[in-house]
């Protein structure tokens, strides 16, 4: 850890309105998280209905999300930042404040809106972050991101269960709404830049079609975002079987801990290192450490050593993965390109849970790590040609494409 690298850290934190984004950003991050735990709550113990009832809910909830982050991020590419916020803010704040009083069926449909509708915070802050932060500085600035996140999630679903446990699931939908309700409008106050002064959009320029920047190597890094996340929700998985199993069920809230502690210490080192490590290494090391990790046994204590050095590496492997995905993608559609990176990131947990779920089932709680790390280690293998041979400081535009900008009158 280098003097240099924590300095980079003050020097980012010194930026005007930096501060105060990633505050709020965690601030609108911990009601986000505690989405999942608080449906399953209330359909399970409310609505008196199964686990499977209450999966089918957050399932519409993720995929409305997927659809809606690149939907919202290509508006605010268009039309800038807040109406975005604004509309996301007031729809999503309906929703939890609504959701307690609806019936199942008109629940699960309400969710697939209320995802698409979701309040875009993890997309909006690396948007505004590229846009405020030198390139020079960018990792450390996403590292400070990445470890707001793990924070959030280490926050928001205790909270939910606390909430639920003490007063009722209701009560935290609605603080979940009313958490929302201010985050949004703190964030529309703030109305960070999504574009750097240099990147403001020129008279006369079309937009960019997505065959000119949608290519290989942006491809290649939403799919390390997507793999990413299979091992780290297969990982949430298999850990609960294998306490479970052990009859240390009571444990698994510290072993989840730890393992979020040492991805936030990762995160923290990784943004101090004098030079930035490639998204498809650090994913094949993700793989390799987590596959063995069934091997330590249903002892919690063991359990929690062995997650250790794999979640160091978490933090580290989504910052680069963001910094790549805003290093490639051009500033008039970054919106839309981290959009994507994010609806990545929620297909790629939303793959791993049930991957890992059915070895689980078949072969017994430790396979579950070795299962989605196996997956991951075959993404990263079939990335990495793709990677060394795109691996270029640019933008990476289609040439006929970028060309034909000077050509053509801007469109809305």
């Amino acid at each position: 850890m280098s003097r240099m690298g924590l300095r980079g850290y003050g020097s980012v934190l010194r930026l005007r309105g930096v501060f105060a984004l990633l505050l709020i950003g965690f601030l609108a991050r911990v009601p986000i998280t505690a989405t999942t735990m608080a449906i399953t709550l209330h359909v399970t113990d409310e609505q008196h209905l199964g686990y499977l009832q209450a999966g089918l809910v957050g399932a519409a909830m993720t995929v409305g999300t997927a659809l809606g982050s690149p939907l919202l991020g290509r508006w605010a590419d268009r039309v800038g930042i807040r109406p975005v916020i604004v509309l996301t803010g007031v729809a999503g704040s309906a929703f939890w404040l609504l959701s307690p009083r609806l019936p199942y069926t008109w629940l699960l449909c309400a969710a697939a809106v209320g995802g698409l509708l979701t309040l875009p915070a993890f997309s909006i802050v690396r948007q505004a972050l590229t846009a405020m932060v030198p390139e020079g500085r960018r990792r450390q600035a996403f590292s400070l991101d990445a470890m707001t996140v793990e924070l959030s999630y280490m926050t928001g679903p205790a909270g939910a269960v606390l909430l639920a446990s003490t007063i009722s699931p209701s009560v935290a939908m609605l603080a979940i709404g009313g958490a929302l309700a201010l985050s949004a409008a703190l964030m529309a106050l703030l109305n960070p830049p999504i574009r750097a002064d240099h990147e403001k959009p020129v008279a006369g320029t079309v937009r960019l079609p997505r065959r000119a920047w949608l290519r290989p190597p942006l491809l290649t890094a939403y799919a390390i975002a997507a793999a990413s996340t299979l091992v780290l929700g297969g990982t949430d998985v298999a850990t609960v079987a294998v306490l479970r199993d052990g009859g240390e069920i009571r444990w698994t809230g510290l072993v989840l801990g730890l393992w979020a502690a040492a991805s936030l210490a990762g995160g923290f080192v990784y943004g101090t290192l004098p030079r930035p490590l490639g998204a498809v290494g650090l994913l094949a090391g993700l793989a390799v450490l987590t596959i063995p990790v069934g091997l330590a046994g249903d002892t919690w204590w063991l359990l929690a050593l062995a997650l250790i050095p794999a979640g160091a590496l978490c933090a580290p492997t989504l910052t680069a993965t963001t910094e790549q995905v805003s290093a490639l993608a051009p500033a008039s559609v970054r919106g839309e390109a981290l959009g994507l990176h994010g609806s990545s990131l929620t297909v790629g947990m939303a793959i791993g849970a049930p991957l890992a779920g059915a070895v689980i089932d078949a072969f017994g709680g430790g396979w579950g790590f070795a299962a989605v790390g196996i997956a991951g280690l075959l993404i990263a293998a079939a990335a990495f040609p793709i990677v060394a041979r795109h691996r270029r400081g640019s933008t990476l535009l289609d040439e006929d494409a970028e060309r034909a900008l000077t050509a053509q009158p801007i469109k809305a």
